[in-house]
């Protein structure tokens, strides 16, 4: 009998991300366009079992090089089960060289993620991954809130490499300072739930050519970081602005030498 009521929970843990899916999200946020599902085009990687809910490392993987020909030109994050399913959409360019993209998200529930990538033909491609994770939405802020507060804004980028390749996806990371305060969260001071405060639009641009813009909502991690391409042609100035849903805006810079 243990083994059997494992299994029916196993299914119903399996079967409600779809239910949600299918239920509505899919039409909310693509009405009756067709979707192809697989791997083909882009790949979500995500753990089965999450360590922390609120720190869920998603990896994204384009199939196709981003040529001017054909592209993919977003990709929308939807994690079925959490109180805001819609957690970013992410536009891509040819100058973004790849379509790849790396973060941390919260999951609040065992739920579906998926990735739902749109090249510039219109076309649709989904890829998914099933999390086993809860309460990553409205985990506690913790007791240094006024010091996340403190050095909110502040970014900085990191290179994979020391030496940046022209003409060429060059792999680089974006450190947001921010604590993307939920809605959901408990100050663990004061026991009352904070008002929702994070970051709502990400630029990454790379001699004034967009390389990623995103939609984010609350599902993205405190302290964001986002691990993306971008193709240098010349020397440059690679920069972040950043705008949240209070309308705080940051910017930062860095300056790449090939």
């Amino acid at each position: 009998m243990g083994c059997l009521l494992a299994l029916c929970g196993s299914a119903l843990a399996a079967g409600e991300p779809e239910t949600a899916w299918n239920g509505g999200l899919r039409q909310n946020f693509f009405g009756e366009r067709p979707i192809e599902e697989g791997s083909q085009i882009v790949e979500l990687a995500a753990p089965y079992r999450a360590e922390d809910p609120a720190l869920v490392p998603i990896q994204i993987n384009s199939k196709i090089p981003q040529t001017q020909e054909r592209y993919i030109k977003t990709v929308t994050l939807i994690i079925d089960n959490n109180p805001v399913p819609f957690s970013g959409t992410f536009h891509f360019t040819p100058d973004s060289g790849r379509a790849d993209l790396a973060m941390r998200v919260r999951v609040n529930a065992y739920t579906h993620v998926r990735a739902i990538a749109e090249t510039n033909d219109g076309k649709l491609y989904m890829n998914k991954a099933f999390v086993k994770a809860s309460g990553g939405c409205s985990a506690p802020i913790g007791t240094d809130l006024e010091a996340a507060m403190a050095r909110m804004g502040k970014m900085k980028f990191k290179l994979d490499s020391q030496k940046v390749a022209l003409q060429q996806p060059n792999l680089a990371q974006l450190l947001i300072s921010h604590p993307n305060i939920t809605g959901l969260q408990m100050d663990q001071l004061t026991r009352m739930i904070k008002p929702a405060h994070f970051v709502e639009e990400v630029k990454v641009s790379f001699n004034d050519k967009p390389v990623l813009t995103a939609k984010t909502d609350i599902a993205i991690s405190a302290d964001p970081n986002f691990r993306f391409y971008f193709v240098p042609e010349t020397a440059g100035e690679l920069k972040a602005e950043i705008r949240d849903n209070k309308g705080n805006q940051f910017s930062a810079s860095q300056t790449v030498t090939p």
